[in-house]
């Protein structure tokens, strides 16, 4: 049985790879820093496929020194092996580079981009060919993005880190991937639906007929670590419904009045 650590696994898209992946016949180790959460994630595997055998959690900040020791340890302890890597952890409600000091830019470079790195530099030595790295980045690391601020640097930064392991570590047959979700509907980002302007950037300018789906991220994440994502290594799948790549406009926008610049 193949083994997949993921990381922010307590809620949203982490908890929905973890889940997927169990599905998939994997083990998984949920790290999080919410242990009600993780307790969630263990009933909703063991209820998907019966196995307590399934599943583990590690309740951990992933950005603190010993994070990746320990929770690479504890797959290791559980099961012996290490298969897949998802790097999930992340954050939200970024600010522009003017108004971003830097404690905000340490806060979201340390979570997600050297605790993705610390990790995968733990978990490749205990991978064999067959395994994996995936590492769940943005559209705002494939296109300018307002407002973004530290986190498009690092989500750019995680994006020249999966090409880095798949150019480096490929010929070990361990590739590298990265997932870049567009605006998907998790507990993190339902609240800024509220917002009028963020809500129309992105229902309008999507040629898809709704918004992301935490099971759009999990069921590509469980592609690249089955046999079907084999042959696919240093490539970023874009998970968007056409936004970043399009320059679509629904009829109501195109209908409605526009401001003068």
């Amino acid at each position: 049985m193949q083994v997949a650590i993921v990381t922010g696994a307590s809620s949203g898209i982490g908890f929905g790879c973890a889940v997927k992946l169990a599905e998939s016949g994997c083990a998984v180790l949920g790290t999080g820093r919410d242990a009600g959460r993780l307790a969630e994630l263990t009933d909703a595997v063991v209820a998907a496929t019966g196995d307590p055998n399934r599943v583990g959690t590690v309740v951990a900040d992933v950005t603190t020194d010993d994070a990746p020791a320990q929770i690479v340890g504890a797959a290791l302890d559980r099961w012996g092996r290490v298969d897949f890597l998802i790097n999930n952890a992340g954050m939200g409600s970024p600010k522009p580079l003017h108004e971003t000091d830097d404690e905000t830019l340490d806060e979201f470079l340390g979570l997600m981009l050297r605790a993705p790195f610390r990790l995968a530099r733990e978990a490749i030595g205990h991978m064999t060919p067959g395994s994996a790295i995936i590492n769940i980045t943005s559209t705002f690391a494939v296109v300018g993005g307002l407002r973004g601020g530290a986190y498009s640097a690092a989500k750019g930064g995680l994006t020249a880190l999966t090409t880095h392991i798949a150019c480096q570590y490929g010929a070990q047959g361990i590739r590298c991937n990265a997932v870049a979700p567009g605006v998907t509907v998790t507990p993190m980002v339902q609240g800024r639906l509220d917002d009028d302007r963020f809500r129309r950037i992105n229902t309008e300018m999507t040629p898809h007929q709704r918004l992301g789906r935490v099971e759009d991220i999990a069921a590509t994440v469980a592609f690249l670590c089955s046999d079907g994502g084999s042959f696919i290594n240093g490539q970023t799948i874009v998970v968007d419904g056409g936004w970043s790549s399009t320059k679509y406009l629904s009829d109501y926008a195109l209908s409605t009045e526009w401001v003068q610049r």
